[in-house]
């Protein structure tokens, strides 16, 4: 059997592999860019306890490997009389892996606001949270598009991770393969591709965004 023809065998089995681990990663952009923005808003805050919050949530999910926290949420919840399953488990810690990194990207765009804009708004009667949302996030929201899409590339590729914890995504599937077969090395090469394939695909795409969004702030 050729290479080829052994691959396309091969996919009906690791296409679900692919799905759930997509699924994976849309839910843990879902849940953690919006998480990642309701940090930065707190880190931004004028209390002293909403922004150590903030700075709890993000240096743990930043300080400690995307690994570490599957493991410890996924072994450690059961002891305190939480149960979930392990894809709920992974959205979670993929979540504030995420969550704490694009809170990051967030500050920053709210810090490339020019200083013209806040006051603007405040000459405007726009005062805290109303000029806020309506002057300032929009326009950090556009500068934090960029390095926002790069992380989401990120989070598909440490979607592998919900292997260690028995999720069925796609490195799941390639080891079963592996395992009835013995051909580790030829699935696992296809399965970097498949990987490979993609990311250059969501790479294209921020580039796009990348050069739209270039255009228009020379526009304006």
């Amino acid at each position: 059997m050729d290479l080829i023809t052994q691959w396309l065998s091969w996919m009906p089995n690791l296409t679900p592999g692919l799905g759930v681990s997509l699924q994976l990663t849309g839910l843990s952009l879902l849940f953690g860019f919006p998480f990642g923005l309701l940090l930065a808003v707190m880190a931004e805050a004028k209390l002293a306890p909403l922004q150590w919050i903030s700075f709890l949530f993000v240096e743990v999910g930043r300080g400690l490997p995307a690994l570490v926290l599957l493991y410890l949420l996924y072994f450690s919840l059961p002891d305190a009389g939480i149960t979930l399953t392990s894809l709920t488990t992974a959205v979670i810690a993929l979540s504030w892996n995420a969550g704490a990194y694009a809170s990051e990207y967030f500050r920053a765009g709210i810090a490339s606001v020019p200083l013209g804009q806040k006051e603007a708004a405040l000459t405007s009667g726009l005062r805290g949270w109303t000029g806020f949302r309506l002057i300032i996030l929009p326009q950090a929201l556009r500068i934090s598009t960029p390095p926002l899409a790069g992380l989401a590339v990120m989070m598909f590729q440490g979607s592998a991770l919900a292997f260690v914890i028995a999720v069925p995504e796609l490195m799941s599937k390639a080891f079963e393969i592996g395992s009835i077969t013995f051909q580790y090395l030829s699935v696992y090469v296809l399965t970097a591709v498949i990987y490979g394939s993609i990311t250059l695909v969501f790479l294209g795409l921020v580039k796009i965004v990348e050069w739209r969004l270039g255009r228009h702030l020379q526009r304006n």
